[in-house]
């Protein structure tokens, strides 16, 4: 007679042997709602499948959702009605909306904290945490694409042009005349720009040690108000808008629109992020390198130290606790410093880490790409000061808005610099009471 028990034990123990408990049960699905397109986005992708492959647990799912702005309103409706995704990237001019988005954010400390993984914050570059710590230093969110403004210049055109490659302008006086002798060498421009308010605002601001706002740019409180129409600010907007008439400057559009000017050869100087790194290798047929930005000679300030860009994540509440579990081990995936020396030398953003940094540079990397350390000298060239150390703005989202506006009109000479900056900072104002308000 047939132990009907003693078979189905049998048959339990073997289905266990051949489909352990780790095989059959299904990997937990990490959420993470990202910003990058073109070979930035192609790489988010890459870094997911190399995560994925590593362990069976946890199931990360990267989904594009636009620019950075499009993203965060994808991630605000999202928890609106309820369903957000565990990780959200958001740019680095949301993070006081961030901050003060009451029962929306699960703070990255906490969640690191309850996973019980390994995290030391201080492995991470302080110029980089600075800009998403509580005051008393907690990390809110988990730097991930962290950039720095910086000069691309065309070698070919300088040489075409009689410059020297090994001089780049380190003036914005020598700019203007290493352009004029560009345009000379028959070229249509001398120079352009990317995300205009960023590099010739924000960190105009902070590489001059001038405050672009009061209360050392909005980290002290909220009661603070805009001051990017000082003398400095104004004289630099209103030589841009001077120097198009000789074609010095050529203005290319909002955010990087103009990106095509440079990797086109229509300009042969071009501020950009030092994210633009991946893009120009991709698209440049000619050599180019990387200088610092140029600054004002007769500011007293300058040069200082550029800020940051770029964005980091932010880990969204609503989730259960094996899930945060799963986005603690990504972020301490994406933290190891093979994965952020890759991510660096391949975009150009920074490194997050120190040990990224001194894998980057041990892997001689530096010296076989010369210009690719620019933005990790620029930003560490000196020690932050209240002007130099970022930027901590309520609605300073709507605020980049009302800067495009105004910079075009300047450019368009509907108005000039000190009309427009004056108006721009008093409707900027308006902004910042509106934030004070509804966060008191």
């Amino acid at each position: 007679m047939i132990n009907l028990r003693k078979l189905f034990f049998i048959g339990a123990m073997i289905t266990l042997v051949v489909f352990p408990a780790t095989v059959l049960a299904e990997p937990v699905t990490i959420n993470w709602w990202f910003a990058h397109g073109g070979r930035l986005g192609e790489k988010v992708q890459e870094i997911v499948a190399n995560f994925n492959a590593s362990q069976s647990q946890y199931m990360v799912v990267a989904t594009y959702k636009g620019n950075y702005t499009d993203t965060m309103n994808a991630g605000i409706a999202a928890f609106r009605s309820k369903n957000p995704p565990h990780i959200l990237q958001v740019y680095e001019v949301g993070t006081a909306s961030m901050m003060a988005a009451k029962g929306a954010v699960k703070p990255v400390y906490e969640v690191m904290a309850e996973s019980g993984l390994a995290f030391d914050p201080k492995a991470y570059l302080s110029t980089v945490t600075g800009y998403y710590t509580a005051p008393d230093g907690k990390m809110l969110s988990m730097p991930f694409n962290s950039s720095t403004p910086v000069l691309y210049y065309n070698l070919e055109a300088f040489q075409k042009a009689g410059l020297d490659p090994d001089k780049p302008p380190k003036t914005w006086p020598e700019v203007a005349a290493y352009a004029k002798k560009l345009v000379a060498a028959g070229y249509p421009g001398g120079f352009s720009t990317a995300w205009i308010s960023w590099i010739h605002l924000e960190n105009f601001s902070a590489w001059h040690n001038v405050p672009i706002g009061t209360k050392e740019n909005g980290f002290a409180g909220l009661d603070t108000k805009f001051v990017f129409n000082s003398p400095l600010h104004v004289k630099h907007i209103q030589q841009l808008a001077d120097w198009q008439k000789e074609k010095i400057f050529v203005y290319g559009g909002r955010r990087n629109k103009g990106n095509a000017l440079f990797s086109s050869g229509q300009v042969a100087m071009y501020t950009e992020s030092s994210a633009g790194y991946a893009g120009f290798k991709k698209t440049c047929k000619f050599p180019f390198r990387t200088s610092m930005l140029p600054y004002w000679p007769d500011a007293a300030g300058a040069p200082q130290n550029t800020i940051i860009g770029g964005a980091s994540l932010w880990v969204m509440q609503g989730h259960s606790a094996a899930e945060y579990k799963g986005v603690a081990t990504f972020f301490n995936y994406i933290s190891k410093p093979e994965v952020q020396a890759d991510w660096h030398q391949f975009t150009g953003y920074l490194p997050i880490t120190l040990a990224a940094y001194d894998l980057t540079k041990q892997q001689g990397f530096y010296q076989k790409n010369p210009g690719t350390e620019t933005a990790l000298i620029q930003m560490t060239l000196h020690n932050p000061t209240a002007n130099s150390k970022g930027l901590r703005f309520g609605n300073f989202v709507q605020m980049r808005a009302i800067m495009y506006d105004t910079l075009e009109a300047v450019f368009a000479e509907k108005e000039t610099a000190q009309q427009g900056l004056d108006a721009a900072a008093a409707k900027g104002n308006k902004l910042l009471r509106k934030f004070e308000k509804a966060n008191k």
